[in-house]
């Protein structure tokens, strides 16, 4: 029998018809009839709330999908636009406030304001923290321009969801494969990098406080800890470290199950951080509900671990129990 728990996704997107002009190249990616059907669910709430109720979600965190105002080179418009989507969202939520729960969009264009707008997402509109999609124009999050929006989300004591965007310039590597590109392969390199950059930027010895959520199971960096932290002991330091670089990780990291429906990566990321630092989630529209949900339900671990990372530890750190 499967073992059905009461489960909080937490990586699941929505899009606006103003945000849908910053999408072109997903669709170049799909395909314009493949992205046409996540295009109109991810407008669709009704119908989420239908594949919820279907398929056992008691509740989903609502996020942008990348790459959101990030694109929009105009730092005044991506501000106006970022301002408005999280009061299209929070209006959502109060319509279904057991069932969604909302990560802010920020325009990080302007880091003084997308720390305001956090402050204000949180403690106006309810938010439970943002979701940020990759770099901005090009500039990456462990930028010291970026602080004040690190302090105030440690202040604040909400998470930062660090999801993948596409890069500025394609990886000669990539070049002339479709396949190697956004969610095929290139996000993942990419965001693992972006968090590296976090830790040998020094963001999480400045602020110890903070949590970045990983998705797709923590974008294979359980995977890389022992190399990791054995070649960090013979290269040269931009900045020393006051601890190993996989330790970052393991205490200011959290990962999520979104979009890796496997049991290879789980039982990786159980052993090396823990089931309490694994969060279930869906991808929804671009992965399939029930796909992850018979994922997880059949998971051959334990009771308790299967409690943690469905609803337990999502709801501590996002303190839905309160």
């Amino acid at each position: 029998m499967p073992n059905k728990v009461k489960k909080i996704a937490l990586e699941e997107h929505f899009s606006t018809p103003e945000l849908a002009q910053y999408n072109p190249g997903i669709t170049e990616m799909m395909g314009v009839e493949s992205y046409k059907y996540y295009g109109q669910r991810l407008m669709e709430f009704d119908k989420r709330l239908e594949d919820m109720d279907k398929n056992g979600i008691d509740m989903s965190i609502l996020s942008v999908t990348t790459p959101g105002v990030q694109a929009e080179p105009d730092a005044a418009v991506a501000t106006k636009r970022a301002h408005e989507v999280n009061d299209f969202l929070a209006s959502v939520i109060q319509k279904h406030p057991t069932r969604f729960g909302g990560f802010a969009h920020l325009a990080l264009q302007d880091p003084k304001g997308a720390a305001d707008e956090l402050e204000r997402a949180v403690k106006q509109l309810g938010m439970k923290g943002a979701l940020i999609n990759g770099q901005t124009n090009g500039e990456y999050l462990d930028d010291q321009k970026f602080w004040p929006m690190w302090e105030r989300a440690e202040a604040l004591g909400v998470p930062i969801y660090l999801h993948p965007g596409n890069a500025m310039r394609t990886s000669p590597a990539n070049e002339g494969y479709v396949e190697l590109s956004g969610p095929g392969w290139a996000w993942g390199p990419e965001t693992a990098a972006h968090t590296l950059r976090l830790v040998y930027g020094g963001v999480f010895d400045r602020f110890p406080k903070t949590t970045v959520i990983l998705g797709h199971m923590g974008e294979a960096l359980t995977f890389m800890f022992w190399r990791m932290d054995s070649r960090y002991a013979v290269m040269r330091h931009g900045k020393p470290l006051q601890k190993q670089p996989s330790q970052y990780i393991r205490d200011n990291v959290m990962v999520t199950t979104s979009g890796s429906f496997s049991m290879s990566p789980l039982l990786c990321s159980m052993l090396e951080i823990g089931s309490d630092r694994i969060m279930f989630s869906v991808d929804y529209p671009f992965e399939k509900t029930e796909e992850a949900v018979e994922f997880i339900d059949n998971a051959p671990i334990s009771q308790i671990d299967r409690e943690k990372i469905c609803h337990l530890n999502v709801e501590k750190l996002l303190k839905l129990d309160s």
